[in-house]
């Protein structure tokens, strides 16, 4: 069974559409994998969510940092923000089943000799770390305290990983990691301020990847989340967020054979909205 790893979608359903046709997309003979941030930006958050919803079995999907976004404001811990486009989700008759299908959705997926996450890996995780924190977020997301875990979650601190962290500081690292890292210290301590391509960042900082000494090294990672390193495949590391919301492109990758597939996306985010995530 092959198995195309997507891009972030940010509500663009048509260029999904379009690129499930060039790929020649069956679900019984094909899978997919997004890298997250389903919705938020784009044209069409409620149809995309309904539509990989609708996929089942023939598609995963891990969280990204605007999915939480939807579910923290949904809970009113949050106000939408400046070039959101998540009401219609909120506005949808079947709302609550697709919030609840959301939040059940994996923080990361490991299969096929490949992990997928949204942003990013601190260095001082190797792969039974980073599934371990992961799990236990979901856990928290998917029981009955979940609203304790969205209330808290927002915030830049602890910036480093320490063994010893516990409860909502744990699980606010973690979601901080897997859903927002572009940029960390050699020491791995996480820097939320730069979004730009590699090369434009303040000095002392390095691309999570970059790192000396990741104990993710070694692994193949699927991600999207940066939409200004574009399509990236080095050591491993596979970034899929070609900047579709941004009138750029959407893009797959055939995890078999690492071939890339991408197709236009003029759905471009409306004028006078922030230019990144």
């Amino acid at each position: 069974m092959t198995i195309y790893a997507i891009g972030d979608l940010q509500g663009c359903l048509d260029p999904l559409k379009r690129l499930l046709d060039r790929l020649g997309f069956e679900p019984g003979v094909h899978r997919l994998w997004f890298t997250g941030d389903l919705v938020n930006r784009g044209p069409d958050s409620v149809a995309t969510l309904r539509f990989v919803k609708s996929l089942g079995e023939a598609a995963v999907t891990v969280l990204g940092n605007h999915d939480l976004h939807l579910l923290a404001v949904a809970e009113g811990f949050q106000v939408a923000r400046r070039g959101d486009t998540m009401q219609e989700v909120l506005d949808a008759p079947d709302a609550a089943e697709l919030l609840a299908w959301l939040r059940h959705r994996p923080l990361i997926h490991h299969d096929a000799g490949h992990l997928l996450i949204h942003a990013g890996l601190p260095p001082q995780w190797d792969l039974d770390t980073a599934l371990a924190c992961a799990r236990e977020v979901e856990a928290v997301l998917r029981g009955a305290d979940y609203r304790e875990l969205l209330r808290g979650m927002y915030g830049n601190e602890p910036a480093k990983w320490q063994d010893e962290l516990a409860g909502l500081e744990r699980w606010r690292f973690t979601i901080n990691a897997l859903t927002r890292l572009r940029y960390c210290t050699p020491e791995g301590r996480m820097d939320f301020r730069d979004k730009g391509a590699p090369g434009t960042q303040a000095a002392g900082l390095v691309p999570w990847f970059e790192a000396p000494g990741r104990k993710s090294a070694g692994l193949e990672i699927i991600c999207g989340h940066w939409s200004t390193l574009g399509q990236f495949s080095r050591d491993g590391v596979h970034s899929l967020d070609t900047g579709c919301v941004w009138g750029g492109r959407l893009s797959a990758l055939a995890l078999d054979t690492h071939r890339f597939v991408s197709v236009d996306c003029p759905c471009a985010q409306r004028p006078g909205a922030p230019s990144q995530a």
